[in-house]
């Protein structure tokens, strides 16, 4: 028994030796998660066995260090749950390696050219639609198209110091500087992203109370002398200079320029105050825009890909889901940084980072290896000793029986 016991020995060693020599050589490699071995002794009926086996190699789940990534597209995970991968045949990879680039078709992929799963933004504009199917999240390379203006805001202040203006003496002119208070200028867009100017003129008719003109300069609408078509609303305020007015909202108009809609959205005034400071206005604003050339994309922390247009605007693409298993443990190694499901593993539970049992995505990261390179090579001198002192009893065990054999 002592040869087959030292054998066991040195093979078990040689198997430790491997694991930590594997753990040592992928101590740099993205995502990797270190491995342990299990040994369990040979029961042979007796009181002294047969040795010892491996009853296991085990890998160690726990979260590498997170640092900066290298690219728009890395991705790094704190806490449980994996990237969701499928390749071209269709088959399920998990993995927690988070370097992924886009191929030629706006397809995200890590380096073996397995698909990045999650969900895609659809619609206009894109959002996440309830229910969707999680599969491969496309980037796309089109340009955004243009949004026309269905709603705006205007917010600031009117000075309650301005002069008075009577419209029966003094009738609203824009071409005539005295027939109103002041004037401000609003872009808007229409349905081709065609940007149309429009002026919105304030004149006071009485203390606390003001008429609002609204006019497309770009394309005016017309009456039946040519003249372009005004949009009026009256506002009044109270004494404290707070609007009273409600709804505050200005109509506003506009021909179809260039083969555009027509402009035709209200203007909110409801953050307009009266008071003893000059007229200011914060920045109107409408919610269209132009079309737009995408300038780049980045990753945020929840796992959504958002992407930046020319038009200054910003747009969901898709969602990365992550994945994990009630016993991650038994995941089957592929290589590649990716694992598979088994009956061991359990069945996967799949949803956006930060909800129920799932860790944290974090954009412009990478998770480095867990593996301690102190403790492997304490390990390593421990699995040499151990192969050292199994083969010293094989050769203990070979000198008795040349003993036996010379006394025979």
């Amino acid at each position: 028994m002592g040869f087959s016991q030292g054998l066991s020995g040195l093979s078990s060693a040689s198997q430790a030796l491997d694991v930590v020599g594997n753990n040592i050589a992928n101590s740099q490699t993205v995502g990797f998660k270190s491995g342990s071995i299990a040994f369990a002794d040979v029961f042979a009926g007796s009181q002294i066995g047969m040795g010892v086996q491996v009853s296991s190699v085990n890998q160690n789940f726990s979260d590498g260090v997170l640092g900066q990534g290298n690219s728009s597209l890395d991705m790094g995970i704190s806490g449980n749950g994996f990237f969701r991968l499928v390749n071209d045949a269709g088959s399920v990879f998990y993995s927690r390696n988070g370097q992924f680039k886009s191929d030629e078709n706006g397809f995200i992929v890590n380096n073996q050219g397995m698909y990045l799963t999650g969900y895609q933004a659809t619609g206009t504009p894109p959002t996440i639609q309830a229910g969707a199917a999680i599969g491969p999240i496309q980037i796309p390379s089109g340009q955004m198209q243009a949004r026309a203006s269905d709603s705006g805001t205007m917010k600031g202040n009117l000075d309650s110091g301005t002069k008075i203006i009577d419209p029966a003496g003094n009738p609203f002119d824009p071409a005539d500087s005295k027939s109103y208070s002041s004037v401000t200028q609003v872009d808007a867009y229409d349905s081709l992203g065609n940007k149309h100017t429009v002026n919105v003129y304030f004149v006071k008719t009485a203390n606390n109370k003001w008429t609002t003109h609204s006019s497309d300069t770009t394309s005016p609408n017309l009456d039946a002398d040519g003249k372009p078509v005004y949009q009026l609303m009256d506002i009044e305020f109270d004494p404290s200079g707070q609007l009273v007015t409600n709804p505050a909202k200005l109509n506003v108009q506009g021909a179809s320029y260039n083969g555009g809609s027509e402009l035709n959205f209200d203007l909110d005034m409801a953050g307009m105050t009266q008071q003893a400071a000059d007229t200011a206005m914060d920045s109107p604003s409408t919610d269209g825009y132009p079309p737009g050339l995408m300038n780049g994309y980045v990753v945020g922390d929840s796992g959504e890909i958002i992407a930046s247009y020319s038009n200054g605007q910003k747009q969901l693409l898709g969602q990365v889901v992550l994945s994990n298993f009630t016993n991650p443990g038994g995941l089957a190694s592929e290589g590649n940084n990716c694992w598979s499901e088994t009956p061991v593993s359990g069945q996967p539970v799949s949803g956006i980072s930060g909800t129920g049992n799932l860790g944290t995505l974090y954009g412009n990261r990478l998770e480095a290896s867990n593996v301690d390179l102190s403790k492997e090579m304490v390990n390593m001198i421990v699995y040499q000793r151990n192969y050292q002192s199994n083969s010293q009893t094989i050769k203990t065990q070979s000198e008795l029986l040349q003993i036996l054999s010379n006394m025979s």
